[in-house]
């Protein structure tokens, strides 16, 4: 009877926490020193090696107005190649904001980036899904809808994204509307903007006026999109189109080079972070021109290339070395900087997945990172996004946020008055201190089982992941839209209709 009773308190006490209120935290502040991999002569190497291959090498800007505005700025320009001057290159990064917000249509939401600010986001654009059977599938606009109402329930992600994952049942032409109106109807945190066409960055732009007002984002920024450098050293058309729109519309963007190192740069750790470095300074340096003071990102997506497949390898030592140069890096120059993520080659949410995100999020975190983009859902390097694998990751996100608050050294941190209260040979568990802090004192593991074997296996001997699946479920169930002022709603709806309306159902 007594093994009955204890059974029925642990289960009131699991459903009280399931369905408490969801209270969601503020952009993470750090309280934890940063790890530094270089010292500054160290890093003095690196950045130099930067500069020899902007000023001796060069960089392709695919772009006619790119390159007379470099022209124009004093950079040498032959062709399509242009070698820049660190002395250019460094002038332009002072003009960057070392920190500054985006805004959320619900200001308790908006999100501080850069000083020791760190902001989770899910993870980005998957063209399949594994879904609730745990079949892997191309994704739709449903499960889009579903992932941001996830990113929006969940606590310990600060920002709803942007292409979580593709939905590929809506007509590419048109995709963009249906997946920043997503953001904006079913979430009031913030979220990205698309950049796979100069009209669609406009395009978001437009939609982003009309719910927070053309002046207010005139003089705020309230998007945040994503631009790849194509590795090596070309900055190609489609991305310089798109981030020339956020730029002039003063909106922000990870500058991101997408290194597979080994295929896409060197193989080796300084040299592939040489690159790196050398693109996306030029890259950040090239929005100045567009616009002086406009909020930019330093993006770092980093892995290794396995020498016997071709295929890219994650959360193995040389990404993470990456990681910790790339944010030293961008902290020289006073830039807010994004790297790392849940990142894994695993196909399924298995042990792989598991070692493979906590490697890369470990130097995520200790590297000072500002935004973290690929927080929750990421496998199969980044070709699928799991609903199990995004509550898992969410999870250990949470846990991460913990650790990095640091250590509580006040009154009730050190427990001088528990331990006066209990002395030698009691036990804590009754104590006035326990008592206070029982419910907060450790994190407690939303997706992990600690119940004994037994219990385990009456409930049916789920996995990590069959209980993610149980979760995300739960919370779509249980999920609320948050409240959207109706004219702004009818205002996107009329402009989604016009747009979609002038715009064909191909590419063709």
């Amino acid at each position: 009877m007594a093994i009955v009773q204890q059974r029925r308190g642990r289960e009131a006490r699991r459903a009280e926490r399931l369905h408490a209120p969801i209270v969601q935290k503020r952009t993470l502040v750090r309280d934890i020193p940063l790890y530094e991999l270089l010292d500054a002569e160290g890093l003095e190497v690196v950045h130099d090696a930067s500069m020899t291959v902007l000023e001796e090498i060069g960089i392709e800007f695919r772009d006619g107005e790119a390159l007379a505005l470099w022209r124009a700025a004093g950079a040498d320009v032959k062709g399509q190649r242009v070698r820049l001057p660190r002395e250019l290159v460094l002038a332009k990064l002072s003009t960057l904001p070392a920190t500054f917000v985006q805004h959320a249509r619900n200001p308790e939401r908006s999100v501080t980036i850069g000083g020791r600010h760190t902001v989770f986001a899910p993870t980005y654009g998957s063209p399949f899904v594994r879904g609730f059977d745990n079949v892997r599938r191309y994704g739709t606009i449903e499960d889009l809808r579903n992932f941001v109402k996830l990113a929006y329930l969940t606590p310990h992600i600060h920002h709803s994204g942007g292409v979580i994952c593709e939905p590929v049942d809506v007509p590419v032409p048109k995709r963009h509307l249906e997946m920043v109106y997503t953001h904006i109807k079913h979430s009031d945190k913030p979220f990205m903007g698309m950049v796979t066409a100069q009209e669609r960055a406009e395009d978001t732009v437009t939609m982003a006026r009309l719910l927070f007002g053309e002046a207010f984002v005139e003089r705020n920024c309230v998007l945040v999109s994503v631009v790849n450098c194509n590795s090596p050293l070309v900055w190609d058309g489609t991305m310089l189109a798109a981030l020339k729109v956020y730029a002039r519309a003063n909106q922000a963007v990870l500058v991101t080079p997408f290194i597979m190192a080994g295929a896409m740069s060197p193989a080796s750790t300084a040299g592939a972070v040489a690159q790196l470095n050398a693109e996306v300074v030029a890259g950040l340096a090239f929005t100045q021109l567009v616009r002086p003071g406009a909020p930019m990102v330093y993006g770092c997506f980093v892995s290794t290339v396995s020498m016997q497949s071709g295929a890219p390898m994650m959360g193995t030592p040389e990404p993470a070395q990456m990681i910790y140069l790339s944010t030293q890096l961008a902290r020289k120059y006073k830039v807010p900087v994004r790297a790392g993520g849940m990142l894994c080659g695993s196909k399924i949410a298995d042990a792989q997945a598991a070692y493979e995100s906590v490697q890369t999020m470990i130097p995520t975190l200790l590297g000072g990172t500002n935004f973290v983009l690929h927080s929750a859902g990421w496998l199969e390097a980044g070709l699928c996004a799991g609903y199990g694998k995004f509550v898992l990751d969410a999870d250990q996100v949470g846990m991460l946020e913990r650790f990095a608050h640091g250590v509580d050294l006040g009154p009730e941190g050190l427990a001088m008055d528990a331990l006066r209260e209990v002395g030698p040979g009691g036990h804590y568990l009754g104590c006035a201190h326990t008592r206070r802090h029982y419910t907060t004192a450790f994190y407690l593991p939303a997706t992990c089982d600690n119940n004994s074997y037994e219990q385990w296996q009456a409930e049916g001997e789920f996995d990590a992941n069959a209980r993610a699946l149980v979760t995300a479920r739960r919370m779509l169930d249980e999920y609320e839209a948050p409240p959207l002022d109706l004219g702004i709603d009818e205002a996107l709806c009329a402009f989604i209709a016009k747009r979609k309306a002038e715009l064909p159902d191909d590419v063709s």
